[in-house]
């Protein structure tokens, strides 16, 4: 579900995942059109660090 709001929504991932800055910072790419490629490929990067260190946080018990 995240991943298809990471490519639909960019900005609105990133309030999910607890990176708010990140996620105003991307809603200005998202404005442009142009843009919103860039913001869309970052939000699905951050979105698959957010699951690596959640993994990592859990292996550590």
């Amino acid at each position: 579900m995240r991943l298809i709001l990471a490519l639909l929504l960019p900005w609105l991932q990133f309030f999910t995942i607890g990176r708010p800055f990140a996620g105003l910072v991307c809603l200005l790419l998202q404005v442009t059109i142009i843009g919103w490629i860039p913001a869309a490929i970052w939000s699905v990067y951050a979105l698959s660090q957010y699951k690596t260190d959640r993994k990592i946080a859990s292996s550590r018990g």
